[in-house]
Formats: C-alpha cells, structure tokens, sequence
C-alpha cells in the first residue's frame, strides 16, 4: 500500500482506439488518486468515456499510454494473465445485469470467483454463507437465482463481488435494472458497505441521484476529467 493512502493512482491514462480508418481517443489524459477506503462515483454521458475508465480501473483492459498503480504496483503494462490473476484476487464487480447463473443457487454463485484459488470447500461455503449474510440474504442462500426477485438478484451480484475480500469492488450501472425503491435499497448496501466495511466502492453511473451517497463525483466528458464534486 502507498504510505499516503492511494489505493489507485491514474497517471496521465490515455485510450486510443481504431475503428476502421478513424481513431477514437476514449481517454484523453485522466490523473487522479483514489484513497483507502473511498466511495467514488465516475459520471458522464454515453460516449464520455467512463466504461474504458472503469475497464482500465478494473483490469480489464489496458490503457495506450499512461500508467495506472493499484495498491502501489504498477498495473498497466502487465500481460493478460497477470491482469487476470490481480482482477480475481483484488477487485469485485457488480453489474447492470446481475451476471448470474440462473440454474444455480445463490450460494454457488457467490462461490464462484473462488472456485479457482486455494481454498477448500468448506472455507468456499463459510465464506460465501457470510457474504449473503451481510447483503441481508440469510435463509436465501439455497434458493436457485431464478426464483429470486431483481433487488435479491442484485444483492447476490453484490454477495459474489465481496466473497475473496477484495480491495475494490466496482459497480457498473447497478441499478439500472431495478424500480427506484430496491434501488434505494442497493444503494443503501453499498453506502453501509464503505462506512461499516471501509470497502472502496466506485460507482459509473449516469444517475445523479445514485451518485448522491458517493462522497466524491468526477464528471467525464469526451476522455477528460471536467469537474470533481464532493460532499
């Protein structure tokens, strides 16, 4: 960990892609520092850039140029595999549309990013049981996915996201799918999840009011940072 408490620095990212002939830039220089224990929401219209940014803050892709440092280590130039190595031990993600396994129940897909570490399956099980415990899915945990409504879909999205204790868990969109009322209540877990938890949370979402509960909002605009709020 940095000793001032970054648990992400950006450094000048830049994301160019090829469409044909043309060249998009995605990114266009993005700096910025993201602390221990922050709850962040990335802003911006379609096009603004900030799925590229989440996918590079995620370890999904890799920036054209710039340099991106996860817990002090520089993440940016590693190859596929190590990316993927660093994205199963250190970052959960939630989803717009939940990901699950719809014929399986809600614990065995909250058991799934553990499925290819080490731990044992009485750990899997101990672990996973506690991850829907603290979603507020207790008594739930056998239920198959399908018969399960879209907020507890969501919250067993959120349960498999905290399951290998992750030093980041991002959330893209994530109640986009759902009525304004479980939406509270989602947003609800995330906010009790950073106070209680100190889990650095970053949302992307084009939503105002789920970015409320954020304690600071940076606005994207064609792969640029334009303005930083905070509450």
């Amino acid at each position: 960990m940095e000793s001032n408490n970054n648990l992400i620095r950006l450094e000048d990212l830049k994301k160019i892609y090829k469409v044909g002939e043309t060249q998009v830039n995605a990114l266009s220089g993005v700096s910025y520092n993201i602390k221990e224990g922050d709850l962040l929401a990335i802003m911006g219209p379609s096009g603004s850039g900030k799925s590229t940014l989440m996918n590079i803050i995620g370890c999904l892709d890799r920036p054209t140029e710039g340099k991106y440092f996860l817990e002090g280590e520089e993440v940016s130039t590693l190859d596929k595999n190590k990316l993927a190595r660093i994205r199963n031990k250190k970052i959960g993600f939630v989803f717009q549309t939940f990901n699950l396994l719809s014929r399986t129940t809600a614990l065995e897909n909250t058991e799934l990013p553990l499925l290819y570490s080490s731990t044992s399956k009485k750990e899997m099980m101990e672990m996973a049981y506690e991850s829907l415990a603290i979603v507020g899915l207790k008594g739930r945990e056998l239920h198959k996915t399908n018969q399960l409504s879209g907020g507890e879909q969501q919250r067993v999205a959120i349960a498999r996201s905290l399951v290998n204790n992750p030093s980041l868990v991002l959330a893209d969109e994530p109640t986009g799918n759902l009525d304004s009322k479980t939406g509270k209540e989602i947003m609800d877990i995330f906010k009790k999840l950073n106070s209680e938890k100190k889990i650095t949370i970053i949302l992307v979402t084009h939503d105002s009011e789920v970015s409320q509960i954020a304690h600071r909002r940076i606005y994207l605009k064609d792969g640029q940072i334009i303005k930083e709020e905070q509450n």
